[in-house]
């Protein structure tokens, strides 16, 4: 399930510093980004949070975005994996499942 779209790059470290997060970096200028956002809907596994790469510029620099959609699975800020690209829901919990493992 989507929390929420972060705002701010402290508001970043302090969700991906805290626990299991999946972060989708994404641009409103993004087709796939905009596919992608109905099957993130749909997560039930992992908390999910959205970073506009064009507000939080930092954030993205900071993690060599270099595409959109990417998916970024962070646990006490660490991160566990990263996928870029459209998923399905089922390729979603899949990638995080396999790297709660």
């Amino acid at each position: 399930m989507i929390l929420k779209q972060l705002s701010t790059e402290a508001e970043f470290k302090q969700v991906t510093g805290e626990g299991t997060v999946l972060v989708d970096f994404f641009a409103t200028w993004c087709g796939p980004c905009r596919m992608l956002a109905p099957e993130l809907e749909k997560v039930e596994t992992v908390n999910v949070v959205k970073v506009d790469i064009d507000q939080l510029q930092e954030a993205t620099s900071e993690h060599g975005i270099m595409s959109v959609p990417t998916l970024m699975l962070f646990q006490d800020g660490k991160i566990l994996g990263r996928v870029s690209g459209y998923m399905p829901k089922e390729a979603i919990d899949e990638f995080v499942a396999s790297k709660l493992k």
